[in-house]
């Protein structure tokens, strides 16, 4: 169990959650409090991830009843799954956005318009339509990895909150799912970022049906703002925690750039819809994986919207699918 997890500074726990998919954790943050426990982002319900939980428990001598808070930096289902479930266990409350607790409703909850919007955005764009019913099929197995659903209180950016005996900042981070949100401790230098800035890998980007058409353009707007932070440390979702924060945003902010770049030129060669250049980008081989099928086909939206927005490529209608083309 002790490789899952690593005490920091300030008495914090990191535990690195399971996840049956290919980034392979999630980090949950322990935060001693006077009164009991702080828990930030518990993980996917999965067998697994429960049974180490339980673990972690037992071997810090930590009651159930003494988690008196849970905190979510964001709705994706590896961070909020398991909220619900700790929720019921210990009788705490749980806090997010108000905008990312909508979203976690409308994708599981019981009357969910999720699947058809999505199926309707990728077969517009080019999608084999047995491919998406493998993706739907996906899409439906999260919700028992996120049930139950918990009671929500909601926090908001540009508010404060007390986490293990100090007040941290709460910054807006939109892109990689509106309504996140980054925690900043101003004297200690530190920044829980979520998924927003990542150490190795790169955060995706997603269109998402109902919601703003440019997410790429928040996320880079985000990033030009988080780099104004003075960060020591930096607390990320996936991954180990790291200090060079401001250059892993450089880092980031250079992959997107060369990816647009890299689009323009595939597109001056020859005209394709979203779902080709998808495979040419993240490869063939994602037609048997329909969840990072998903993740790529939406992070190619994202660039090709950002750059239809900008001018730098346009859109034909044939048949009934959509075309990219260089301007």
């Amino acid at each position: 169990m002790m490789n899952e997890v690593t005490v920091l500074e300030n008495g914090w726990i990191q535990v690195k959650i399971p996840l049956p998919f290919s980034l392979r954790w999630v980090n949950s943050y322990i935060i001693p409090e006077d009164n009991g426990f702080t828990v930030i982002d518990p993980g996917l319900r999965t067998d697994e991830a429960i049974q180490l939980w339980d673990d972690v428990l037992e071997h810090f001598k930590i009651e159930w009843g003494q988690i008196t808070r849970i905190v979510l930096t964001h709705q994706h289902p590896d961070h909020y799954g398991l909220a619900g479930y700790i929720q019921q266990k210990s009788g705490c409350p749980v806090y997010m956005s108000q905008r990312s607790h909508h979203y976690a409703l409308r994708l599981w909850g019981t009357k969910s318009d999720y699947p058809a919007a999505l199926r309707e955005l990728y077969l517009e764009h080019g999608m084999p339509s047995e491919l998406m019913n493998a993706i739907e099929d996906n899409l439906l197995s999260f919700i028992e990895k996120v049930s139950p659903q918990p009671i929500v209180s909601y926090i908001e950016a540009g508010s404060t909150l007390v986490l293990g005996g100090v007040s941290w900042e709460l910054i807006d981070a939109p892109g990689h799912a509106y309504g996140a949100l980054c925690f900043y401790q101003r004297e200690w230098g530190w920044m829980i970022c979520g998924d927003q800035v990542l150490p190795h890998i790169t955060p995706n980007v997603s269109v998402v049906p109902g919601e703003e058409r440019d997410p790429l353009a928040a996320f880079l707007n985000s990033l030009e703002e988080l780099k104004t932070y003075e960060v020591k440390f930096a607390l990320p979702g996936h991954r180990d925690p790291f200090t060079d924060f401001q250059g892993r945003i450089a880092e980031l902010q250079g992959h997107h750039e060369r990816r647009l770049k890299g689009m323009v030129e595939q597109l001056s060669e020859q005209p394709r819809s979203a779902f080709q250049l998808c495979e040419s980008l993240f490869g063939i081989r994602l037609r048997d994986n329909p969840h990072n099928l998903r993740f790529a086909m939406s992070e190619t939206l994202a660039h090709l919207f950002y750059l239809e927005e900008r001018g730098l490529v346009r859109v034909e209608v044939r048949d009934g699918e959509v075309v990219f083309f260089a301007s």
